[in-house]
């Protein structure tokens, strides 16, 4: 029997993908907002497609302020955006 496999919804853009392929951003218990590269960080944790645009517009849409249910601030849309880039 084939292995089922995990899908996660993009908080940016709405579609359904495989959890490798998405980034997991993790509101920690101290409620610091990181970008999970393991994916297995205790949180809450929501998941963006790997592509800027969907950094973008999860921000615009407040899409990761409703996963995480926590307001954030614009300067760590940018924070996350950089390291973003820096994990390609």
């Amino acid at each position: 029997m084939a292995k089922k496999i995990p899908l996660r919804q993009c908080v940016g853009c709405g579609e359904m993908k495989s959890k490798k392929e998405m980034l997991r951003i993790l509101k920690t218990a101290e409620g610091d907002i990181i970008l999970d590269t393991t994916g297995k960080k205790n949180g809450r944790g929501a998941y963006l497609c790997r592509s800027a645009d969907c950094i973008k517009k999860a921000g615009r849409n407040k899409g990761l302020e409703r996963s995480l249910k926590v307001r954030i601030p614009d300067e760590i849309y940018g924070r996350l955006e950089k390291e973003f880039y820096e994990s390609e």
